[in-house]
């Protein structure tokens, strides 16, 4: 199940990462900053619905495994972050948003790990209020990667209002999956420390 299909389009996400990021190294006799806005917002949009579809056909063809349980989300976060970093160092994006979202990350993580050890990992699970910060995050990168005024719009204008919104959204999600595994953190220290106290 290590090579399925489902498995080796979130293989082709994680391979798409450097070249979001390597086209803006580009001199500018290869590519003008137009073109590279441009291809940068092509290969994120690309990744973004591989992340739909894997899942599909994981569903679809019946090709589910842990192993691309793990792999979906960790591609997903270092293709968020990538995006992020780059963006902080265009000068495109506030660096409070992106130490917002990449640490949320980093710490909703290492939460649903701990949870799943303790046997909790369901209080955790991914939630509505997750999908719209996941979903404004989606949109909001490729607008600020695009960076320029499409059909009248600009897109750094609404890619920023839209940051902003995943960024808070990003902090209610934290404070609400704090406190679901609130009551599992508290069992598990009670019978550690009930633990500690038999003879």
């Amino acid at each position: 199940m290590l090579f399925n299909v489902p498995n080796l389009l979130t293989f082709a996400r994680i391979l798409m990462i450097p070249l979001v990021i390597g086209v803006f190294y580009f001199p500018e006799s290869w590519m003008t900053g137009w073109q590279k806005n441009v291809t940068a917002t092509a290969l994120f949009t690309a990744a973004a619905v591989t992340d739909w579809l894997d899942g599909y056909l994981a569903r679809k063809l019946n090709q589910m495994s842990a192993f691309g349980e793990f792999l979906d989300p960790v591609a997903d976060k270092l293709m968020v972050a990538s995006a992020l970093i780059v963006l902080v160092w265009l000068d495109r994006l506030d660096p409070l948003i992106g130490i917002i979202i990449i640490g949320r990350e980093i710490a909703i993580s290492a939460l649903r790990e701990w949870m799943a050890r303790i046997g909790e990992a369901k209080s955790v699970a991914v939630n509505f209020l997750g999908k719209i910060k996941t979903i404004s995050q989606m949109i909001a990168i490729p607008l600020l990667l695009f960076h320029d005024v499409v059909l009248g719009i600009n897109a750094q204008r609404v890619g920023t209002y839209l940051i902003w919104l995943a960024a808070l959204l990003t902090l209610i999600s934290m404070l609400y999956y704090l406190k679901l595994a609130a009551p599992g953190v508290e069992r598990t220290l009670t019978g550690l420390t009930q633990g500690r106290r038999r003879p």
